[in-house]
């Protein structure tokens, strides 16, 4: 393929993938149809379905995307807040990012408003922990080095801590919450704090 097709075919596709984020963002993903992602990209059915099998694919691609830039956030404010004086300052600097990309409306209406009806809860769960579930392993690893943690109880912290999060994302999500995120993060600040004393 000669080099110019093929950055028309790259930039098809990153116009399908912003076209398709925007609206699932303002509109949902129920309410989004491919030929409205089509319209608003420029392009063609056709062309749709060259790159994405339906509908269903082009969102799992874009609910992807969105976790990979929150995971790269968490990780730069991780490092940005490494400290010789609060040896949980990184970890918790990484956590408080997701509850502050559960805020956003891209990452709020398809990662997890739509994201669990679409995908189905046990899938969605499944790419969720492929990615999250080695962060927080690694992090609670850390606090492991730290004396933080007990170094039996590592995967288990992981687990707990990573369910937390997600419990709280969900909250922030919701219609009906009651608590604002800065409740929210305190809460789970005091379990990361407190599991020096779990054993």
């Amino acid at each position: 393929m000669p080099k110019r097709t093929k950055e028309q075919a790259a930039e098809t596709r990153e116009a399908l993938l912003r076209a398709a984020r925007e609206l699932f963002t303002n509109q949902g993903f129920a309410a989004t149809s491919i030929a409205a992602i089509v319209a608003a990209a420029g392009t063609t059915k056709g062309a749709l379905f060259h790159y994405f099998s339906s509908k269903e694919d082009i969102f799992l691609e874009v609910w992807t995307a969105l976790q990979l830039e929150m995971d790269a956030a968490a990780r730069d404010a991780a490092a940005a807040a490494r400290s010789k004086t609060d040896p949980y300052a990184a970890f918790l600097a990484g956590c408080r990012v997701y509850l502050d990309w559960a805020m956003r409306p891209d990452y709020q209406s398809i990662v997890l408003i739509d994201g669990p009806s679409v995908l189905g809860m046990a899938r969605w769960h499944e790419l969720d922990f492929q990615l999250g579930m080695n962060n927080m392993t690694r992090g609670a690893a850390y606090l492991a080095s730290q004396g933080l943690v007990p170094e039996d109880r590592i995967r288990p912290a992981a687990v707990l801590l990573q369910s937390a999060l997600n419990g709280a994302g969900f909250a922030l999500a919701s219609s009906y919450r009651d608590v604002t995120r800065e409740e929210l993060f305190a809460g789970f600040e005091a379990i990361v704090r407190g599991l020096k004393h779990s054993a």
